[in-house]
């Protein structure tokens, strides 16, 4: 009765004020929690003068993924409550982790063999840890773990599944890129996140195919993108395999593709076998 959510637009100062300054109902307190609600860029004003003489009684949970640091409801924040800011981990950090992981369990891991780990798992910390309980678990009678034990025992992550079928399409093996995209779906994988994953990878291929012809290095290019920099040399040897108006043609087929879904033409399974076909068939 005394926690109440709020997503996006739903998020309307006017309602959480009102909520703030009921009293709870047989508790100490009242916590509203907001997410993604857009107002530390613009909106937020009511909230911030609202905060300087809140109830005691409510406590307000904020979850942003992009906000504005020059904002006053930004600003009421920092001077009456706390500020955590969850970011992705640099390479050199996870890179470090994974071997203090192993090293407490008196093992070993060669830096070429955690790199080649991080590109199987991608860089999901609670997905690294469970990976490496159970590699060490796998190695549990010796002291060094290589990369024939991470490629044995570790579950390769969706975005490499959809790189390999990237791949296959570029190399024309359509069966080889329908062949994963059914392992996928016997992963309970959604069609739809399938679809937005393709595109998501023809838009990172076109992205770092573009910066390599202006000259950028693999430093910049990461940067740019928002590729880990170890990830470039591997994407830019795929997207060598493609021209470029190729690859606008497949990330414009894809927003096809999502549309004729969302507007009832064609079923969701169907849709991506297409375009899968469409793109892995020799010429």
């Amino acid at each position: 009765m005394n926690c109440h959510y709020f997503e996006g637009r739903d998020a309307a100062p006017e309602k959480l004020i009102d909520l703030a300054q009921t009293l709870p109902f047989l508790a100490e307190r009242r916590v509203l929690i907001i997410e993604d609600s857009g107002l530390f860029k613009k909106g937020g004003e009511l909230l911030a003068d609202y905060f300087k003489d809140m109830a005691q009684t409510a406590y307000f949970v904020f979850a942003e993924q992009e906000i504005d640091k020059r904002s006053r409801l930004y600003k009421a924040v920092r001077e009456v409550g706390r500020l955590a800011e969850f970011t992705v981990q640099s390479e050199a950090t996870l890179q470090r982790w994974v071997a203090g992981m192993a090293a407490k369990e008196r093992k070993r891991m060669e830096d070429r063999d955690i790199r080649y780990f991080l590109e199987k798992t991608g860089t999901d910390m609670a997905n690294i840890r469970t990976e490496m309980e159970k590699l060490l678990c796998y190695t549990l009678e010796r002291e060094q773990i290589t990369a024939e034990d991470v490629d044995e025992i570790c579950t390769r992550h969706v975005s490499n599944q959809i790189f390999d079928m990237v791949g296959a399409v570029a190399e024309k093996n359509g069966k080889r890129a329908l062949e994963l995209y059914y392992d996928l779906l016997a992963l309970r994988e959604p069609p739809m996140r399938i679809l937005f994953l393709l595109a998501r990878q023809f838009n990172l291929l076109l992205q770092v195919k573009l910066c390599k012809k202006k000259g950028c290095d693999n430093r910049t290019t990461a940067e740019r993108t928002g590729l880990r920099e170890f990830l470039i040399g591997k994407y830019a040897a795929q997207a060598a395999r493609f021209e470029t108006e190729g690859l606008r043609e497949a990330l414009n087929a894809c927003v096809e593709a999502e549309e004729r879904v969302k507007t009832g033409k064609m079923d969701d399974v169907m849709s991506v076998e297409l375009l899968i076909v469409r793109y892995g068939a020799k010429a």
